[in-house]
C-alpha cells in the first residue's frame, strides 16, 4: 500500500518517517520531492573493477549550475535525510527531470526499511543538462511492508552526501576465491 501525500505528512509529524529538512510545499499526491545537494562524485577509472575500491573526484555544484555531459554518469545526493523504520521508501525521478533527459536512480530505487540518511542519486544524462543545488530532482514514495521487519544495517547506513559503490566490501568476493574457506 502506497501512502498518500497527506499520510506522508502525518507520518513525518509522528516521527515514523524521516524527511529532514521537511518542506510541506514539496508534498505531492503520493510522494514528496527531494532536492539536489551541492556535491557530485565522478568515477576516475575508465574501467570499474567491483573488487577494488573506486577512485572518485568530488565536485561542488556552483550556484550557477554544473553542466552534465551527454551520456555521462555521476553520483549526487539529496539535501534531505530520508528513511523510516516502519515504511519502505522508493525513489523515482521527477517526470520533469526525466523529460529533460536525466535518468535518476534507474536501477536502485528501493531503499531498505531502516536505512536513514541522504539518498545517493545515480545520475545519467542523455542530453547536455545543467543541474543546480536545491533543484527538485527526485521524489520518494513510502510503502507499507507486510510481514516481519528486519531493519537495514548495511554499509550505506547513515549516508551523508553521495556514496560511491561499496561493492568491493561484499563478502562474496572472498567466497569466490576460497579466502573464506581458509
Amino acid at each position: 500500500m502506497i501512502l498518500s501525500g497527506h499520510e506522508i505528512r502525518r507520518q513525518v509529524e509522528a516521527d515514523a518517517i524521516t524527511v529532514s529538512p521537511f518542506d510541506s510545499d514539496h508534498i505531492n499526491p503520493n510522494s514528496i520531492d527531494l532536492t539536489l545537494d551541492d556535491t557530485i562524485l565522478r568515477y576516475c577509472d575508465p574501467v570499474i573493477d567491483p573488487r577494488v575500491e573506486p577512485e572518485v573526484v568530488k565536485l561542488t555544484v556552483p550556484e550557477d549550475g554544473l553542466l552534465l555531459e551527454p551520456m555521462g554518469f555521476c553520483l549526487g545526493s539529496s539535501r534531505e535525510i530520508v528513511g523510516s523504520t516502519e515504511f519502505v521508501p522508493m525513489v523515482h525521478a521527477k517526470s520533469s527531470t526525466a523529460r529533460a533527459g536525466l535518468f535518476v536512480h534507474v536501477t536502485a530505487d528501493l531503499i531498505d526499511i531502516g536505512s536513514i540518511g541522504t539518498i545517493t542519486f545515480q545520475l545519467f544524462s542523455t542530453l547536455p543538462l545543467r543541474v543546480y543545488p536545491g533543484m527538485r530532482i527526485a521524489q520518494v514514495t513510502f510503502w507499507k511492508p507486510m510481514g516481519e521487519i528486519t531493519l537495514y544495517s548495511g554499509k550505506y547506513q547513515g549516508s551523508a552526501g553521495p556514496m560511491k559503490s561499496m561493492i568491493f566490501r561484499d563478502r562474496y568476493w572472498d567466497k569466490l576465491h576460497g579466502a573464506a574457506d581458509k
